[in-house]
């Protein structure tokens, strides 16, 4: 009896800096920070959205300038930034889009489960990254 008395409970803590390199997270949480960034990114490049739509509609002027950015760059900024940039934007929209499409599906349906978080996360994280990978080829130029 006095083993038992004795013995010491475990203490389970938060993880430490050193272990975040090799701790793994499931689907559901890398969607989740994924989600997270998508929408900060979305917010920090919100002054770069304005200023694409806002040349686009402009005049047709504008529009040339616009569409030069994507080939000749805007001044000091290569071309390539401006669509790295775009990327960015798409990935960071359709990410944000199809994760929260995902939240509201799971708040309609009452789909609260370990297997279908899984399986949603992994579905979100493979349809937005092949749609961003099929815009930003379009962007690029592949096709």
């Amino acid at each position: 009896m006095t083993d038992i008395a004795n013995k010491k409970r475990p203490v389970y803590r938060n993880i430490h800096v050193t272990q975040i390199v090799s701790y793994r997270l499931p689907p559901a949480g890398i969607v989740s920070i994924l989600h997270r960034i998508s929408g900060l990114l979305m917010f920090l490049l919100l002054p770069f959205v304005i200023w694409m739509f806002d040349t686009s509609l402009t005049s047709e002027i504008s529009y040339d300038r616009f569409t030069n950015a994507f080939v000749g760059g805007l001044g000091f900024v290569p071309a390539w930034l401006v669509k790295l940039a775009t990327l960015g934007l798409i990935w960071g929209y359709l990410h944000h889009f199809i994760a929260g499409v995902r939240h509201l599906w799971m708040d309609a349906t009452h789909s609260v489960s370990k297997e279908f978080g899984h399986s949603s996360a992994l579905v979100t994280l493979v349809l937005s990254l092949a749609l961003t990978a099929a815009l930003g080829a379009k962007l690029f130029g592949l096709y």
